[in-house]
């Protein structure tokens, strides 16, 4: 079980178009805070979508690449021919880092003509995985909680994750968007055990949402413990998307990986 990084953390501001070509720079700031692996977000990559330039630079800092966040609308019965694209695109690059896992995320756009769209979505995270999986690489889905999200209830959930195909993807439980849509994290983690294959961390205080890691009401403790007895031997990845991070997402991410060094780790002993 090792602690990686996600670079959303950065794209808190509305114009995150300013972290394109700055990937270099959260994977500098990963290393700073003592964590092991970074999960960027595809396509927001700049230069470092090149293979060679991100196996340099996750070399020079000693950081691994744990994860590919991989966000499309996938709002239609099969992939479009830009959302077949942009696959064949990461799973590509994801060949040159067999270790590393293929993290499908949707992007929100509303909960209208909701049973159909989630049957969509379960078609296409299911297409995306089975031809990543034959090019060799492990595939997880990520469900989130906006309020124009359709996967984020527990109805949304069961609809969801019983329908992936788990012979090619498992499930990366987020405690934050969990809670965040209504349920209990562990309680939920233990239903879908099985699946799990990656995990993101994130804290929550429902004022309005997310919290400092650390500050929230997420038993991010007794998670980790769960885990660790489990004999989880995947990735924990951060995604801090608290309020903080607007403005200082290098300060955030600082103060995670200090207190996943003062407060988690101890746990793993």
């Amino acid at each position: 079980m090792r602690f990686g990084n996600e670079c959303y953390t950065w794209f808190m501001k509305e114009s995150g178009a300013y972290w394109d070509n700055q990937l270099a720079h959260m994977i500098e700031v990963t290393a700073k805070a003592g964590m092991e692996g970074i999960e960027p977000i595809f396509p927001w990559m700049g230069d470092l979508a090149d293979a060679d330039k991100l196996e340099a630079c996750l070399d020079q800092h000693g950081i691994e690449l744990a994860a590919i966040a991989f966000v499309q609308d996938w709002n239609h019965p099969e992939e479009t021919a830009q959302e077949k694209e942009d696959a064949e695109r990461a799973i590509k690059l994801l060949k040159r880092f067999p270790e590393a896992v293929l993290c499908t995320v949707q992007m929100p756009t509303g909960r209208h003509d909701l049973e159909q769209r989630r049957q969509n979505l379960v078609n296409n995270v299911n297409a995306v995985s089975r031809r990543a999986a034959d090019a060799g690489i492990t595939c997880s889905f990520h469900p989130n909680s906006p309020e124009t999200s359709i996967n984020r209830t527990e109805d949304d959930y069961s609809f969801i994750i019983e329908r992936l195909d788990s012979t090619v993807t498992g499930w990366t439980p987020d405690v934050g968007h969990i809670i965040n849509g209504g349920m209990d994290p562990l309680t939920k983690m233990k239903d879908y055990s099985e699946l799990i294959n990656h995990v993101h961390y994130k804290d929550w205080d429902g004022n309005p949402e997310f919290a400092l890691m650390g500050e929230g009401k997420v038993d991010l403790e007794g998670v980790t413990q769960w885990l660790y007895e489990e004999d989880y031997d995947g990735w924990i990845i951060c995604e801090d998307e608290a309020p903080q991070a607007v403005d200082d997402p290098d300060g955030v991410t600082l103060h995670d990986g200090k207190w996943i060094e003062e407060t988690l780790m101890p746990l793993l002993d």
